[in-house]
């Protein structure tokens, strides 16, 4: 007989290339990776350590579902990245062995309500409801990380087939394996744990009906229409 005073949440999966589906634990997010994303947000990318923000588990959206235009916010906005889902945990994990931590990569977005972001910078104050909300990261199909070079490739971003975002991997200031590593300083990484890990410039305003399509050249793609 349980002890449990309330049902046990279910736990959010994502689908994966394999046929199965990977159990999402925690949601990670690298700030600011990409330096002409930096300067288009007004900072200097090459003094900047990464810094990480979260978003609860619950936030992901997957199989290419609607997403709801979030409450109290005039300026949603879109941010392409390249997910990475961790398979093997650790604490203070070295940059030469990180990768092998990785169980695979997908294509996600960081929606983010930009007015909210900003009042919170200009007051000192968390980022939650601004970028941790219902809904706020649709994530593509994880790939096996054996079939994917984090390292280059590129990373583009459509709404209503327009290009909005374009980069590549090897543009990012930090790799994958420094990101990793260093994230796994501040918190004990463990399997389930996904990390979004920047995006490109070009990052812009979405509105309801648009059809936002994210694609990463060698992992896949994301696709979700805002509703």
């Amino acid at each position: 007989m349980s002890d449990l005073v309330i049902p046990a949440p279910t736990l959010p999966t994502v689908p994966t290339t394999t046929g199965g589906r990977f159990p999402v634990r925690r949601v990670f997010c690298v700030g600011r990776n990409y330096a002409a994303h930096a300067r288009e947000m007004g900072h200097d990318p090459d003094r900047e350590p990464p810094f990480f923000f979260t978003k609860p588990a619950g936030a992901v959206v997957t199989d290419d579902a609607d997403t709801p235009y979030p409450s109290v916010t005039e300026r949603l906005e879109h941010e392409v990245e390249l997910v990475v889902a961790i398979g093997r945990g650790g604490t203070d994990i070295p940059v030469d062995t990180a990768l092998d931590h990785v169980w695979g990569y997908a294509v996600g977005i960081d929606l983010t309500r930009r007015d909210l972001q900003a009042e919170a910078k200009r007051l000192g104050r968390p980022w939650d409801t601004a970028k941790g909300f219902d809904a706020s990261a649709p994530v593509g199909a994880i790939v096996p990380a054996a079939d994917v070079d984090p390292t280059s490739g590129t990373i583009e971003l459509r709404v209503g087939g327009e290009l909005r975002q374009s980069g590549d991997l090897a543009d990012q200031i930090w790799s994958v394996a420094e990101t990793i590593a260093e994230l796994s300083r501040f918190v004990s990484l463990a399997p389930g744990d996904l990390l979004l890990t920047g995006t490109p410039d070009g990052v812009g305003v979405l509105a309801r009906g648009d059809l936002v399509e994210g694609t990463i050249v060698g992992v896949g793609s994301v696709r979700t229409v805002i509703v």
